[in-house]
């Protein structure tokens, strides 16, 4: 009987499901089934609506998408073999991008760390994620290390994996 009955109201979530152009979750189904007269618990919708494989459309704040996994074939070798140590200052720089969520969107933040003082000793911030963000974050390096800075192998250890970024605007 239960079996029976069940589909019957998957006939019905269906239906409602697809008449709302395939938008409507378990909330707005149960009660456009409560407006049409076809009592059902709303757990019961939600069962048979997993059961049906329906889900409805999330709206709101998404996290931004930083990476284009499909662009990128194949990663870089890693180049230090996962060794962040270093005998000396600017002997291995590291670098990071990030993004943190404020009031008024994302901001990006690009940063490169000394391995051996572990200190910040470039960074940039933007509100769009560009590829000149990590570049800008290598330039301030540039200007504030001292004359024996590593070699561009030890540089690119963590730009090259950075995944590839969607280019905004």
């Amino acid at each position: 009987m239960r079996q029976r009955r069940d589909d019957q109201l998957k006939v019905e979530i269906a239906r409602v499901h697809r008449e709302n152009f395939g938008v409507y979750g378990i909330e707005k189904v149960w009660h456009q089934l409560q407006r049409e007269g076809i009592r059902v618990g709303r757990d019961r919708v939600a069962r048979l609506m997993d059961e049906l494989d329906l889900e409805g459309v999330v709206r709101g704040k998404r996290k931004p998408m930083t990476t284009l996994t499909t662009e990128v074939v194949t990663r870089p070798g890693d180049l230090v073999e996962r060794n962040f140590t270093a005998a000396a200052p600017n002997a291995l720089w590291v670098a990071d991008l990030t993004y943190v969520g404020t009031t008024n969107g994302f901001c990006y933040v690009a940063f490169v760390v000394d391995v051996f003082s572990r200190f910040i000793v470039g960074w940039r911030v933007s509100s769009s994620l560009q590829v000149d963000l990590a570049l800008d974050a290598l330039d301030m390096v540039s200007g504030t290390s001292r004359p024996t800075r590593p070699s561009i192998t030890a540089i690119l250890v963590v730009l090259l994996p950075i995944p590839r970024v969607k280019p905004s605007g």
